[in-house]
């Protein structure tokens, strides 16, 4: 039962929710909030894995720094670098600590694998559900805690800022409204993938988070900065895409074009390991020349043994679709992946807004530049939730003060049925608009419409429901990204 007013409100539940509310004290009270259920999160569907440098027996933090930057088109924050390849290994450390299992040789030692845009084998994982492992381990110490309030279903509507800290309008897991007060509130709401027709996010990554900040008055920055990663299965029936991760290629897979010849050398010098923009605009390129949607990746030679081992979700979810990856070619094609931009935050998670932080996709560090680096947005989001609770923690020791609960219990949700074909028409929009390449014909006429469809969300005086908070969501992210794309 969520209870009336809080130390800190942490929303979200993926790796920097869970992982921000274990860096705080166990003296603090503290609400977690998922929107759905407990491993609905963008990075329960991480892949890959988290890149960090634990030896330097091959590696360096300066090497790290280099390929995140060049990744990045020089475009990132050094110091948020920085901090990111020197504190992200001890931060690594600590959650193998707190129970989470990485893949390790027959003699103990970690294994670590390749993606593209690393020049060393840098990235431990967990088979091919390293945030899946990361969440489930995380989520139990969490929920362990007696500190910690964890509320699935749970989905916040608004926030407002009073004196003290913020007062939250929250449907509870039974959506009835409820109004809670808290003096700190960490932002952790995931990515924006369901703006796209076609993604690799999970159904509650609608920006919710990024909405709210915005409103609130906080500074949004390069929210265009979209990735595309270049291989998601290509079934044409599904909305949400699952990853071929980039550890396939890393391990060695082939990209395809339709006429079944590697084409990579074609754009970039480093193949297939080149940088997911760089591939993701390969393809789109290649598609021109060609005259073909069809791309795949091979990987077929290394075997069913190594890759039902390597990759056993992945080469389960490829049999559903009736695609032996030890005999069969991987049909791929780019989709909506991650978002580098969001709220604006400083080296400590801190937004613009006092008392009001920011971590994991939904924030911009600077760190991942225009374009991320395979395998560094977990290590962002553990690195940047734990700053964010220390910095938490040094404000309550400091003796700021503390949020008032008001009279309230909950919030008017009364209101008109939201119009039917709203989110379609904006995922529309957004792929014809803006997917990989702008498209400078759709895009000035698709955001005057989404412009016209996010004012009749906001002065329509629609009943406030999940659909309703989700869509508006979707339009005020549209509208933002669009307008970037437009002036640039």
């Amino acid at each position: 039962m969520v209870k009336n007013c809080y130390d800190v409100v942490i929303v979200g539940s993926g790796a920097a929710g869970l992982y921000g509310a274990l860096n705080l004290p166990e003296d603090v009270d503290i609400l977690m909030t998922a929107k759905q259920t407990d491993t609905l999160s963008n990075s329960a569907l991480a892949q890959g894995g988290v890149a960090a440098v634990l030896n330097f027996d091959n590696d360096s933090f300066e090497l790290h720094e280099q390929d995140t930057m060049i990744a990045g088109g020089q475009e990132n924050n050094p110091a948020a670098v920085d901090v990111l390849v020197h504190e992200g290994p001890d931060d690594v450390r600590r959650i193998m600590q707190l129970g989470v299992d990485f893949d390790r040789d027959a003699q103990g030692n970690l294994e670590k694998t390749l993606e593209g845009g690393h020049s060393r084998r840098r990235i431990v994982y967990h088979a091919d559900q390293t945030g899946y492992e990361i969440v489930i381990k995380l989520l139990a110490q969490v929920q362990a805690r007696k500190n910690i309030d964890y509320e699935a279903g749970c989905m916040v509507c608004n926030i407002e800022r009073i004196k003290g800290g913020f007062a939250l309008d929250i449907l509870d897991g039974e959506d009835r409204p409820v109004k809670v007060y808290a003096s700190y509130v960490l932002l952790a709401s995931g990515g924006i993938g369901r703006v796209y027709q076609y993604t690799t996010n999970s159904a509650i990554a609608t920006g919710d988070g990024i909405r709210i900040a915005y409103n609130m008055g906080a500074r949004i920055r390069h929210l265009s900065y979209v990735q595309f990663h270049p291989t998601a299965f290509a079934a044409e029936a599904e909305r949400e895409r699952f990853l071929i991760s980039e550890s396939v290629r890393g391990e060695g897979a082939y990209l395809l074009n339709g006429e079944k010849e590697r084409f990579m050398h074609r754009y970039d010098e480093r193949l297939e390991l080149a940088p997911r923009d760089v591939v993701s605009r390969s393809i789109m390129l290649e598609e021109r020349r060609t005259g073909s949607k069809n791309f795949y990746l091979d990987i077929r030679y290394k075997g069913k043994e190594f890759l039902s081992h390597r990759f056993p979700a992945i080469y389960a979810k490829c049999l559903e679709e009736g695609i032996d990856i030890s005999q069969d070619l991987i049909p791929v094609y780019p989709c909506q992946h991650y978002l580098m931009g969001g709220i604006d935050v400083d080296l400590n998670a801190r937004t613009t807004i006092p008392r009001l932080y920011a971590a994991g996709e939904c924030s911009h560090t600077g760190v991942h530049g225009h374009n991320r680096l395979a395998s560094n947005s977990l290590l962002e989001a553990l690195v940047f939730s734990r700053r964010a609770a220390q910095d938490i923690k040094k404000c309550m020791d400091a003796g700021f003060s503390t949020v008032t609960p008001g009279p309230e219990t909950t919030f008017d949700i009364s209101g008109a049925p939201l119009p039917t074909g709203l989110r379609t028409e904006i995922r529309k929009i957004m792929q014809d608009a803006y997917f990989v390449i702008p498209n400078a014909r759709k895009l000035h006429q698709g955001k005057q419409r989404i412009e016209q469809i996010l004012t009749r969300l906001q002065t329509g005086g629609f009943a406030v429901t999940r659909a309703y908070c989700e869509c508006l969501s979707l339009a005020t992210v549209a509208a933002i990204i669009l307008r970037e794309v437009d002036k640039a």
